[in-house]
């Protein structure tokens, strides 16, 4: 049989790992990508052991790292006025015993420039995905609009790894089950200077309402809200928000005058879901597109990877063999349905109860584990590696 070939919609972590990984194994991909460039602001920027360990199994780590990125070795919340470990990934049984916290961007264009090198490797950016094309339902491709005007591409294997929102899940008709979530983050960042008190990497304040990362020369600031409550955060104002910001923070009020307007303010909206299926005849769905995670633990773009590397590992022969069926597609979900709902699991334990008699209080779990010598390290495997992870195969 000859060859057959594979769309990926989503030139993120996830997306561009699995283009690379069928690039490389042979097969013919085309990755599409709706925005211009990789420029969009606080994407998940964390790059756990995990994914370290793959970029090692292909050679690429050395050179990766030689990208400006910080390391963390261990993530830290302020438990009972003190900071508290609650990850140590020092025990690890990885090359790299920490967390990379990298500019989203600069590892997407690594990619692509690895990618690049394989022939069968096309990307496209600034291409709109409007529809799947389907056929006696199966899956044959999908219609986008690029420079103005509307094409079909048709492929063997439509992935969609275009995130939460995918329109590639909702054009296939994939049902999601709503896990819940009861907060919403801001994401804000503030100029860094020399003086500054030294904050643990990944350190997150009392009750986990404050996140600082140190990025160098500037601070990135996520501050817990309630679940859809932007709006009312917005009505009492920049200033009021400022201070709120000022309660938590070990800086001076006046430093977050650098937040002069709204639009320094990005919103996440936070879900936690799954879709019971993936795939059907002819289309995947990975990373968010699949499972939409907490940003707890900054898990979700290795589980993303972690996706797509066992998405290759299964796809790549009969991709290249022309021997591919929905039977491989449901090999894949099979094999990461468990990670995922495990993941998904501890990050509900972790997650705060929000109370108005205790609304500072850390959940208990937390409170457990900054109270153990043993927990730290377990959590720290739990994050910096997960439940199953994923390697190479040649």
């Amino acid at each position: 049989m000859s060859q057959q070939s594979c769309c990926i919609v989503g030139a993120g972590p996830a997306g561009l790992m699995l283009g690379l990984l069928l690039a490389r194994a042979g097969v013919a991909v085309t990755v599409i990508e709706k925005h211009d460039d990789f420029l969009q602001d606080f994407r998940g920027d964390t790059i756990h052991p995990s994914t370290l360990e793959v970029m090692a199994e292909l050679g690429l780590l050395d050179e990766l790292l030689t990208l400006p990125h910080q390391k963390a070795s261990a993530l830290y919340a302020e438990i009972d006025d003190r900071a508290a470990k609650i990850a140590d990934f020092s025990r690890l049984p990885t090359r790299c015993k920490f967390i990379a916290f990298m500019p989203q961007r600069d590892f997407l264009c690594f990619l692509v420039r690895k990618a690049a090198a394989y022939s069968g490797f096309r990307l496209l950016m600034g291409c709109q995905v409007t529809g799947l094309v389907q056929q006696g339902g199966v899956i044959e491709g999908v219609r986008v609009i690029e420079k103005g005007s509307e094409r079909t591409i048709r492929a063997s294997l439509t992935v969609g790894a275009d995130g939460r929102e995918s329109i590639v899940r909702r054009e296939a008709g994939l049902k999601v089950e709503d896990l819940g979530s009861n907060v919403d983050v801001l994401w804000m960042r503030i100029s860094r200077r020399q003086d500054d008190p030294a904050v643990p990497m990944g350190h997150a304040g009392p009750s986990q309402g404050l996140v600082m990362i140190d990025r160098g020369d500037y601070w990135q600031i996520g501050f817990v809200i309630g679940k859809g409550s932007f709006d009312d955060v917005k009505g009492d104002g920049l200033p009021a928000l400022r201070r709120r910001l000022a309660s938590f923070a070990p800086f001076a009020g006046e430093r977050f005058e650098e937040i002069a307007d709204w639009s320094d303010v990005h919103l996440l909206r936070v879900r936690m879901d799954r879709a019971g299926q993936w795939w059907k005849p002819g289309l995947l769905c990975i990373g968010d597109a699949a499972h939409a995670m907490s940003p707890i633990g900054g898990v979700g773009v290795n589980l993303a990877i972690q996706d797509a590397i066992a998405a290759a590992n299964t796809l790549a022969g009969p991709l290249r063999d022309g021997t591919f069926s929905s039977r491989h597609l449901a090999t894949v979900q099979k094999r990461r349905a468990f990670p995922t709902k495990a993941t998904q699991r501890v990050q509900m334990m972790m997650r705060r109860k929000r109370s108005p008699t205790q609304p500072k209080r850390p959940p208990a779990f937390l409170r457990l584990i900054a109270r153990s010598r043993l927990l730290p390290h377990l959590t720290g495997r739990l994050i910096g590696i997960g439940f199953r992870p994923e390697h190479i195969r040649n």
